[in-house]
């Protein structure tokens, strides 16, 4: 701002209430004072615009212009609207150039209103009026108003009395004003309180009422000053004690010295001195800590501050401020180290292979760390991958669970002003590792929750910005600790739950789940030889799992995107095998299918459900995507005497119950074509229902499996075996692409489906997505409309006549 304001001074006497106020002044706005009618003040003037205007007019022939106030000081280039409508018409007395500004001498004659701004360029100009003055009273008033004036008076001497940054001798200035406007305008103008308080009162054109706000003001002002010389006579009193008390600790360490005892508090000081120089910190880290240290050798150990400022000094010498582990940028071993502790995964080992070779060509600062986010669902490795991450780079590897934390400090750390504060888990993981650039895996990122503590996804947007993360700030340190060299690993279930900012700062990689012969070779190289480790026994005396054994346990006891079950089931007959041993079995255990039935019971699933359940018209298997992988969906249909109702069960949500009645309108609209006669739904009640009932359902994928399914019904056909579909529908029969195709490929082949029917425009999800093995192993259908699915998955009339002829 180009205003200053000095020193304040007072000289009534001087100055004349009857001078003439021109209509229109030119405006100089001034900022953290109010000036005052009768008053003279100095100020000083030093942007360009507002010399002009102070040169303009000295040389005009009444050398008056309007002061108003700034509402926001720290404004630039203020204009009409930047300022307080109600101020002063001022007059300039002296004014002295200098080089770089000006410093002028101006007085205050009346209370003014800016009406209208008639010039912007080179300095404000307005239209103003006078605001007069109301002091003719009765009296009765009269009385009330002397009144009022001596309180003034007197509780402004105390004021002044007991405050130590006004003068003493504005005491007898109090006393030598008579005119109550004057007095009242005198000591607002040197009152300390805020800007907006005198304001009010400057716009206040009644005496009386001036005075009386004036007078409050006043006694509040009396009452905080003797409340404040109490609490200073206290401290004092304190002051005194805390100088006795270290007067004798100076007195005791000099004995300690005299009998040779040494000072203990002057080593440990030194050492953690020592120990901060050696951690090689950022410069504004070392300052900071030997700020602190400073604090520390002057505290009692008894002192509840020493364990504070002593927690801190520890938590920034812990942290690996230079300590670095190199990278392992030998590609062809890389990509061994990752093939040996995961089999599959193809499309993330290819992103680390890529990483690590733009590393090699690169140097370290110049590259940004990529931030990855697993996505899958559970038991298909995501973890697991980080550690074979880490130590295929040969980077420390640091593990941290946000599944449920609802608290931002978790994420940035408490402030040091709380008991018991900590830093967040980032700096506390960083300094677990000891190294400066480990791989950092944020575990369940999809589960983090926000409540009344804060949203820690907002905390993690910083964390996982390589544009931020460098100058990361945690809570509990207050200094900038560099993230940008840390290789951040995220994982989820689904995506749909992460906040979309921090969603768009990762890269996704999508871990679908793994087809039979993948499991099969994980249970062969991984899950078998760990359990048979755990429970202490050996693959070539006790022991031995057939292909044929995994294999049953596989279709007939699990049905998972993952290994977790099939880890639990070899699991469990590694325990059974190990009590047989124990109670003095000799002979080597083959676990083929038949032992598998032996040791785990009847098989829990059967590829023989789909033939069972769709052995009668009304029946179609559809595909659903669950955060757990794929999964087959039964939809029933049933027809009952009643009249124009479509029921849908099933807990099914409104897109899916939208779908069942898209289904419904298309069937009646096209009866004929399907051979099914148009009437029946004058006196018929159509029922849908989605097993299993407990598990709430939604999507509109399931489209064509319930129109399938009421075709079915209505005309007598059933659908085929083994036969399953995926798609949205529109009313015009058009079959539109769905998502989570692989998952759903997988779970139809764990489910022993031969034939899948699925929309056309997926085609190049499929091709991409699933394993040709997978895409050889079944017939995969691509349609376009409801005529093709129906063609493909009912049996034609020809099939059904035979089928009730050989009835």
């Amino acid at each position: 701002m180009d205003i200053q304001v000095g020193a304040e001074k007072s000289d009534p006497a001087a100055l004349d209430r009857n001078v003439a106020i021109p209509e229109e002044l030119s405006l100089l706005p001034i900022k953290d004072t109010v000036l005052f009618p009768m008053v003279v003040m100095p100020l000083i003037v030093s942007r360009e615009s507002s010399m002009k205007l102070v040169d303009d007019a000295v040389v005009s022939d009444s050398r008056i212009i309007a002061l108003t106030t700034l509402k926001d000081p720290d404004i630039e280039a203020p204009g009409i609207d930047d300022v307080y409508p109600i101020g002063v018409a001022a007059a300039i007395h002296t004014m002295l150039r200098l080089p770089e500004h000006q410093r002028l001498i101006i007085q205050g004659l009346k209370r003014i209103r800016v009406t209208e701004c008639i010039q912007t360029e080179p300095y404000l100009r307005v239209k103003v009026e006078e605001i007069p003055e109301i002091d003719d009273w009765t009296e009765d008033e009269m009385v009330e108003i002397e009144a009022l004036r001596r309180n003034v008076a007197e509780h402004f001497q105390k004021v002044v009395s007991l405050s130590s940054g006004l003068p003493d001798e504005l005491q007898s200035i109090a006393t030598s004003i008579m005119k109550p406007g004057v007095l009242a305008d005198t000591v607002a103008l040197h009152l300390p309180i805020s800007i907006q308080e005198k304001q009010t009162l400057l716009e206040m054109s009644s005496v009386k009422e001036r005075l009386r706000a004036l007078l409050a003001i006043l006694m509040r002002e009396v009452e905080v000053l003797e409340l404040g010389s109490k609490i200073q006579s206290q401290v004092h009193s304190e002051m005194g004690k805390s100088q006795r008390d270290y007067y004798l600790r100076e007195q005791m360490k000099a004995i300690q010295r005299e009998l040779g005892e040494g000072d203990e508090r002057t080593a440990e000081v030194e050492e953690l001195r020592k120990k901060i120089i050696d951690a090689k910190m950022t410069d504004e880290a070392e300052k900071e800590a030997l700020r602190e240290l400073d604090r520390l050798r002057h505290m009692s150990p008894a002192a509840p501050e020493y364990t504070v400022a002593r927690t801190f000094i520890d938590s920034l010498i812990g942290l690996p401020w230079n300590t670095f582990t190199e990278d392992n940028l030998d590609i062809p071993q890389v990509h061994k180290i990752l093939n040996e502790d995961h089999y599959g995964l193809d499309k993330v080992k290819e992103r680390i292979l890529e990483y690590l070779s733009v590393r090699k060509f690169r140097e370290e600062g110049e590259m940004r760390h990529p931030i990855l986010c697993f996505v899958g669902p559970p038991g298909v490795g995501k973890t697991s991958l980080g550690k074979s991450i880490a130590r295929a780079l040969g980077r420390k590897f640091v593990r941290m669970s946000l599944g449920g934390v609802r608290d931002e400090a978790e994420i940035r750390g408490h402030r040091r002003t709380y008991i018991g504060a900590l830093p967040g888990q980032i700096i506390q993981g960083i300094k677990r590792s000891e190294s400066h650039n480990p791989v950092f895996m944020m575990d369940e990122i999809d589960k983090v929750g926000a409540d009344f503590r804060g949203d820690p996804s907002s905390a993690l947007l910083e964390v996982l910005d390589p544009e931020q993360n460098s100058t990361f700030r945690d809570h509990y340190l207050e200094v900038t600790f560099d993230l940008s060299k840390v290789l951040f690993i995220t994982t989820a279930n689904v995506l749909d739950t992460i906040l979309p900012p921090l969603r768009d700062r990762m890269e996704v990689l999508e871990i679908a789940g793994y087809t039979e012969e993948e499991k099969l070779e994980i249970a062969k190289r991984h899950l078998v030889p760990k359990q048979l480790e755990e429970h202490g026994l050996k693959k070539s005396r006790h022991i031995n799992f057939l292909d044929t054994g995994l294999k049953e346990i596989i279709r007939g006891y699990t049905r998972e995107a993952g290994v977790r079950n099939l880890e639990r089931q070899v699991a469990t007959i590694c325990r059974k095998v190990t009590r047989e041993w124990a109670e003095g079995r000799s002979k080597i255990v083959r676990v083929s299918a038949k032992q598998v039935h032996e040791y785990l019971g009847v098989p829990r699933y059967s590829h023989e459900e789909l033939t069972d359940r769709t052995d009668e018209p009304g029946i179609a298997v559809g595909l659903a995507w669950t955060p757990t992988g794929g999964s087959v969906l039964f939809v029933e249909a049933t027809k009952m005497p009643g009249g124009k109702h479509l029921f849908t069960t099933g807990q099914l949500g409104d897109v899916m119950k939208e779908s069942a009645h898209a289904a419904m309108s298309y069937v009646r609209s096209h009866g004929p074509e399907l051979g099914i006669d148009p009437a029946f739904y004058k006196d018929s009640d159509i029922h849908l229902h989605v097993p299993a009932g407990a598990i709430p359902k939604d999507g509109p994928s399931a489209g064509v499996t319930m129109l399938t399914a009421i075709a079915s019904l209505l005309s007598g056909r059933k659908v085929k075996p083994r036969t399953a579909m995926t798609g949205e529908i529109t009313l015009k029969g058009k079959v539109l692409p769905v998502g989570g195709l692989k998952e759903k490929i997988l779970a139809a082949r764990r489910a022993g489906v031969e034939t899948v029917i699925v929309p056309k425009d997926n085609r190049k999800d499929i091709i991409e997505d699933v394993p040709e093995d997978i895409r050889e192993s079944m017939r995969i259908e691509y349609v376009e409309n409801i005529d093709q699915v129906l063609s493909l998955a009912l049996e034609s009339p020809k099939q059904k006549a035979k089928k009730k002829q050989s009835r």
